[in-house]
């Protein structure tokens, strides 16, 4: 990929399809689960459209480059398992974390109304921009050390 070329998956709007799922868990307390669940089939078709793309953009690079089949499997795999980890698995059960204490911690303290419905969902939805660079960083950290120090 050129410098000046962007990437779909990262560098444009498509990029926020990653965070279907953490929006599907903001809402859980308010919506049925078919929508929660259909909030994690979005954000794994982008997780896996962009394993899709970086596979096969390696894959036409000249082999010296790393390019080939087995430059295309890394790249897969380093996709896969970093997209997973930092924009479905850890962010979703975090927000689920934050909307579910909130839950409780609202019903302990006996708030009913339209605070006891929707804050838990404000909660998580405002949650969702803090999370995002330290799992981004700590995902990063994680595969360094392990997956790509070991396929290198």
């Amino acid at each position: 990929m050129s410098i000046t070329e962007k990437d779909l998956y990262r560098d444009t709007p498509v990029r926020y399809l990653g965070y279907a799922n953490e929006i599907g868990e903001a809402f859980r307390p308010v919506i049925k689960k078919v929508f929660v669940h259909a909030s994690y089939a979005l954000a794994i078709s982008y997780v896996l459209a962009d394993t899709a793309d970086k596979s096969k953009k390696q894959y036409d690079k000249p082999e010296l480059l790393g390019g080939g089949l087995r430059g295309a499997a890394i790249a897969s795999g380093d996709t896969l398992l970093w997209q997973m980890f930092a924009s479905v698995i850890i962010p979703g059960f975090t927000i689920n974390r934050v909307c579910w204490l909130s839950k409780k911690v609202l019903k302990m303290n006996k708030v009913k109304g339209p605070v006891a419905k929707w804050g838990p969902t404000m909660l998580g939805l405002l949650a969702i921009p803090f999370i995002i660079h330290p799992i981004d960083s700590a995902v990063d950290y994680a595969m360094d050390n392990t997956y790509r120090k070991y396929v290198k």
